[in-house]
């Protein structure tokens, strides 16, 4: 699994915590590491790379900035589906690839849409990957001219 793989799971977990909980994004990112340290991490295993922690906080505390035009933006491409009524994962997945979409533009279109649908697939329903797919591929076509 490669660095930003790992980052965007870390921040897919850190999103979902703040969807419940409404907390601030950077003490919800901070509260996440001492959790990872304490109860996250098999015993023996390395610290996350210092890389890692800042791509998480990038992608963390870039959705929670953006959320005001993100989820509108999600919702508007998702027919018969508002944002509330969908999985907490799903959601979260959506919130992460779109803030990569329209703020990472080194990241290739296809690269952002496949690891949302894995992101899906692992931590979501049978049916998140489809369901993300299809979202973010009516997205992509608003954000990227590459999509």
């Amino acid at each position: 699994m490669t660095s930003r793989t790992r980052g965007r799971e870390y921040a897919l977990q850190v999103l979902y915590e703040l969807d419940i909980s409404g907390k601030d994004a950077e003490a919800a990112v901070d509260a996440y590491w001492v959790n990872f340290e304490t109860t996250g991490r098999p015993a023996g295993s390395p610290e996350p790379d210092p890389a890692i922690k800042t791509f998480t906080q990038l992608l963390v505390s870039g959705v929670a900035k953006n959320l005001a035009e993100i989820d509108p933006m999600i919702e508007r491409c998702s027919t018969n589906w508002r944002l509330d009524r969908m999985p907490r994962v799903d959601r979260n997945v959506l919130r992460l690839a779109a803030f990569e979409l329209m703020h990472s533009a080194d990241v290739p279109t296809k690269v952002v849409i496949n690891e949302a649908i894995e992101l899906g697939k692992r931590y979501g329903s049978e049916e998140s990957g489809a369901f993300i797919n299809g979202i973010l591929d009516k997205l992509a076509g608003e954000l990227r001219k590459d999509a």
